[in-house]
């Protein structure tokens, strides 16, 4: 049978209590307030549910979401059709097709959105004299087709970067082994390189496509009623600041929805990877 003081001293020690310094004080107080503030808010929020604003704009919101839904997904799958062989571009051997592609990637990847934006819809606007002699003009009097297609260059340029960053940090013996099997390089590209070098980018991929979610905000600048247009709209017939806090708690809703839906995926696809406990 353990003594008293045999147990006391096969317990571990205590540990030492933390000194009540200026910063973990100022810790405290700032996440106090900040509990406090999204108390606030959501109490706010839940008053406003059942005021004239909330019944008269709230549903628009509903349609607007569903429009940034879909630019964001089209956008999306458009960038990366394209990524691949933009991708393959920058990574050739052949200088003038390498030249164009960086050339593409460095302008999309270092002028702003927002620019690009104009410079489809305001910028070939200008041109619809030409655009309506070669039969174009149809796509581009479209805010929609405009901001479109701004999305789906200026992603391609991030994914082809991150395209090309996992192809490269694939094993050399990768390509080794299939070309002693006999396979040609554009078999063991798409059969063998890329379905990992996929596993390896999914992590930024979901990055991306929440970089673009939130950029779709810059669409509704050009007559798309998304879900920043349908804010606007309700402030300027309201005068509600509450139209903007709306707006940005359906972004968080969506960009949260597509970080667990993107984890989910995520350790679907890796699960040969993990070992087991």
């Amino acid at each position: 049978m353990s003594t008293p003081a045999a147990s006391a001293l096969s317990r571990p020690p205590l540990a030492a209590r933390r000194p009540w310094t200026a910063a973990r004080i100022a810790g405290h107080f700032f996440m106090g307030f900040w509990i406090l503030s999204g108390l606030a808010l959501a109490l706010y929020l839940g008053q406003s549910l059942f005021s004239t604003f909330a019944s008269q704009y709230l549903p628009k919101y509903f349609s607007g979401a569903l429009v940034t839904l879909q630019l964001t997904v089209y956008s999306f799958l458009i960038g990366a059709a394209l990524s691949v062989p933009l991708a393959l571009a920058c990574s050739s051997r052949f200088f003038a097709l390498r030249s164009v592609g960086n050339a593409y990637v460095y302008f999309f990847r270092g002028t702003p959105l927002l620019a690009q934006v104009f410079l489809i819809y305001y910028g070939l606007g200008s041109f619809r004299s030409a655009l309506d002699t070669v039969g174009l003009w149809w796509f581009f009097r479209d805010a929609w087709n405009c901001v479109l297609l701004t999305f789906a260059l200026n992603t391609a340029a991030y994914q082809a970067e991150i395209l090309r960053g996992a192809v490269q940090s694939m094993p050399k013996g990768q390509w080794e082994g299939a070309l002693s099997l006999g396979l040609s390089r554009g078999v063991t590209f798409f059969k063998v390189i890329l379905p990992q070098a996929l596993i390896v980018a999914l992590r930024p991929y979901g990055n991306e496509i929440i970089l673009l979610l939130k950029g779709s905000a810059i669409s509704s600048i050009v007559t798309i009623y998304d879900i920043m247009g349908e804010a606007n709209r309700a402030f300027s017939r309201s005068f509600d600041f509450q139209a903007y806090i709306w707006a940005a708690l359906a972004y968080l809703i969506a960009v949260e929805i597509i970080r667990r839906a993107w984890d989910l995926m995520e350790r679907r696809l890796t699960r040969h990877l993990r070992r087991n406990a």
